[in-house]
């Protein structure tokens, strides 16, 4: 049977469980790339932590026994499009959790203009609408490489694939958004059509009316006959 397999943590929770400053900014983050909760941005700051004490402990070498272990690391960032071409260790040292959170498949999918937002491009890929060469991905946490990215698209099946699919407008639109000023991006948003309200049913029952027409023929006389 093997030994018995004890998954572990892959993140670590705050030591100050109340920060102000901190719980602002993961708030911001969980917002701005459509997290699901605390926990998938906690994996990817313990992530970001990994890199940066292996950098740490590379630059405590001597230079001649550092370059092998150096070049495996950066190469390994670079192809995840975490850094740049020709970075250094420094650069590792540098990365913040937003150059992180930037290659995730649901990011990548948003930025792409293949969805409206990043909560639905989290939907997308959840539903199985994303597919990378063809075979599709439902993990919306995904790191994606810089080879994988212009190989992402939608699946084979999916409605979206039709271009006049409402929600492929809407994608459409909001990647143009994105090129623009924020100015012109908001009137933009504000000049785009809107769902006109809806109109309130009233239900009259049969006999209704009749009923209240009675009833106040019957006041007016009854009130004539008490004048008298």
């Amino acid at each position: 049977m093997g030994d018995p397999r004890r998954p572990r943590k892959q993140y670590a929770t705050p030591k100050r469980p109340y920060e102000t400053d901190r719980l602002e900014q993961e708030l911001q983050l969980i917002g701005s790339y459509g997290l699901r909760n605390k926990r998938e941005l906690w994996r990817h700051r313990a992530a970001l932590s990994n890199y940066r004490r292996a950098a740490r402990s590379l630059l405590a070498l001597p230079p001649a026994d550092r370059a092998s272990l150096e070049k495996e690391i950066v190469n390994k960032l670079v192809r995840r499009g975490i850094l740049k071409k020709e970075p250094t260790l420094d650069n590792v040292l540098d990365l913040t959790l937003q150059d992180v959170l930037e290659r995730r498949l649901q990011t990548i999918v948003f930025r792409k203009g293949l969805a409206s937002s990043p909560y639905h491009a989290r939907q997308l890929v959840v539903h199985g609408h994303i597919a990378l060469d063809g075979s599709r991905i439902t993990t919306p946490g995904r790191i994606v490489t810089v080879t994988e990215e212009d190989r992402i698209g939608y699946a084979g099946n999916s409605p979206l694939n039709d271009a006049a699919h409402p929600a492929r407008v809407a994608a459409t639109k909001a990647a143009q958004r994105a090129t623009m000023p924020p100015e012109e991006a908001a009137e933009a948003r504000e000049e785009g059509p809107r769902r006109p309200p809806r109109e309130k049913a009233v239900k009259v029952k049969e006999g209704y009316k009749e009923d209240i027409a009675a009833e106040a023929v019957e006041e007016e006389e009854g009130g004539g006959a008490e004048d008298e």
